[in-house]
């Protein structure tokens, strides 16, 4: 099978694996067994709907793939099928397995397929600009995004896995545990994998999503001006300085 059919297969396949366990009644849904509001480092859940933006835009791409037929898209929809695939085997596990730790470690598979997805993309980045293009700048800079917000949000929870600590034991401690991941990541993605600012609109949605948790729900209102402090300081610092991805990479 072609890699565009599969992409057009995965385009399907990864909202339903994400759905799994509330249609079906099979499994945990995912989150529901770590996500705790109580926990300074979490998005409001409302934030994770972000995902239906994403799957969009995949399927847009995976119809763009099939229907245009450039040549510039062949590598993109190998590494985003890569990404896919690892995208329903996390989903999977973390619905019927629920292992923290598991969940985290799958993540950076799924982080390096689509990271690269975007390292590709940004080297064609000046080859004329189309709707595919557009299409395919935002799925691979949204997913990026959002699973650097996975990842640095999933820090907390395994570091709780694996002690005794509750939500709320040491709260300025898990915020920063995913505060300094996720700007470091920002800035490695910026100096060398991208220049797409979709990469900055998941990573500062998820950010928001943390800021009204603590500013709404936990309380904690020095954290989320803290939150803020730090998604106002990666912007600026994307605006200001500009961003090199592949083309300082290559």
């Amino acid at each position: 099978m072609q890699p565009r059919l599969i992409l057009l297969l995965l385009a399907i396949l990864q909202p339903l694996s994400g759905a799994l366990a509330p249609l079906l009644g099979i499994g945990t849904p995912i989150g529901s067994a770590t996500r705790d509001l109580g926990a300074p480092e979490q998005p409001l859940p409302v934030f994770f709907s972000i995902w239906s933006l994403i799957f969009l835009a995949y399927l847009a791409f995976a119809l763009f793939a099939i229907f245009r037929r450039e040549r510039w898209m062949e590598r993109i929809a190998l590494t985003l099928v890569i990404a896919g695939m690892l995208n329903v085997i996390w989903m999977l596990s973390a619905q019927l397995i629920v292992s923290p730790p598991l969940d985290f470690a799958l993540l950076f598979p799924i982080g390096a397929a689509v990271w690269y997805s975007a390292w590709c993309f940004d080297q064609m980045r000046g080859m004329g600009g189309s709707a595919a293009k557009l299409t395919a700048d935002a799925v691979t800079g949204l997913l990026s995004g959002w699973i650097t917000v996975a990842a640095a949000i999933s820090v907390p929870i395994t570091i709780r896995h694996f002690t005794t600590l509750g939500a709320t034991d040491y709260p300025w401690l898990m915020l920063w545990a995913t505060l300094v991941p996720a700007a470091i990541a920002a800035w490695a993605f910026t100096r060398f994998i991208s220049r797409s600012p979709w990469f900055f609109v998941a990573l500062v949605w998820g950010l928001l999503g943390i800021l009204l948790n603590n500013w709404t729900v936990t309380g904690m209102n020095w954290l989320a001006i803290m939150t803020g402090v730090v998604a106002v300081l990666v912007l600026y610092l994307r605006m200001t300085r500009g961003a090199h991805g592949a083309v300082t990479a290559a």
